[in-house]
């Protein structure tokens, strides 16, 4: 195999906040010391996007996005600047928020990703906000739902009812520790067969060796400005990119191999960045 074509749009994933409403039992950012942290120099922030050379996405997750302070301010100024806007938001934000958001990012929408948790909300009346949104947004609309191996025996009858709505919900595996609980070959099968992690088709993929884009056209950003190459990198503090804020951030030009045995960045994969990966 070689390395995929380079990727016309970039994407940015960035976790602007810690903050959360929600203190879900599954939450891999459960264990912070500290859940009200923000990205607070809005303006060096904006700046920092804007430079980035080229077309690129900014995808907002936290955290919830929606609790940031200067988040309409952000997206209004990247909006405004070319770049598009996607969210990862539990959806627990008020319609007029929304529609704030759905207004800002119309010129070039993203992708609206609505986490389902049904520790905190109840699966109808979350389909019916998301259904709110769909009607409304140009962009993308999906939901993804947390396979617990509690719930992972209803999720086939969850993603029929969404189905029978126009409604997209995919499902991502439990992770403790930041890795993958020990499913059974047979609760393998079945998230396999709903799709696998976020529609890839895998539960846990490998890619290591292979070509990726990462680094160059994928990186993670998180509250602070720090960057890396993507979430495995940033996991085991490798491949950082420096920080965007302090004039040591530096994106790479070319396609790398991956060194990773788990790789769980769906942007990637979804949009055949990684060697071997459909577009």
């Amino acid at each position: 195999m070689t390395a995929p074509p380079y990727p016309l749009e970039g994407v940015v994933s960035w976790n602007m906040n810690t903050t959360c409403n929600y203190r879900c039992s599954y939450c891999t950012q459960r264990f912070l010391d500290d859940r009200k942290q923000w990205a607070r120099d809005v303006p060096a922030f904006i700046e920092a996007f804007l430079a980035l050379p080229g077309d690129w996405e900014i995808k907002l997750s936290g955290g919830e996005p929606f609790l940031h302070p200067r988040l309409m301010e952000l997206v209004e100024a990247l909006a405004q600047g070319g770049r598009r806007l996607s969210v990862v938001t539990n959806l627990s934000a008020s319609e007029a928020a929304l529609e704030a958001w759905m207004a800002a990012t119309a010129g070039r929408p993203g992708v609206l990703s609505a986490s389902l948790h049904l520790e905190w909300v109840e699966e109808e009346a979350f389909r019916r906000k998301l259904a709110w949104v769909a009607a409304r947004h140009r962009g993308p609309v999906v939901a993804t739902c947390v396979a617990t191996r509690a719930k992972l025996p209803e999720m086939a009858a969850r993603v029929a009812r969404f189905a029978d709505e126009g409604l997209t919900l995919r499902v991502q595996p439990e992770k403790q520790d930041r890795d993958v609980i020990a499913y059974t070959p047979a609760e393998q099968e079945a998230l396999v067969a709903l799709g696998g992690h976020n529609g890839t088709g895998w539960v846990e993929p490998s890619f290591e060796g292979r070509w990726c884009w990462a680094g160059a056209r994928y990186l993670i950003v998180d509250h602070r400005g720090a960057a890396w190459r993507c979430y495995p990198a940033r996991r085991h503090r490798r491949e950082s990119l420096g920080n965007l804020l302090d004039g040591t951030f530096r994106l790479r030009v070319e396609p790398a191999r991956c060194g990773y045995t788990y790789c769980n960045c769906t942007v990637p994969i979804g949009r055949g960045m990684v060697e071997g990966t459909a577009t």
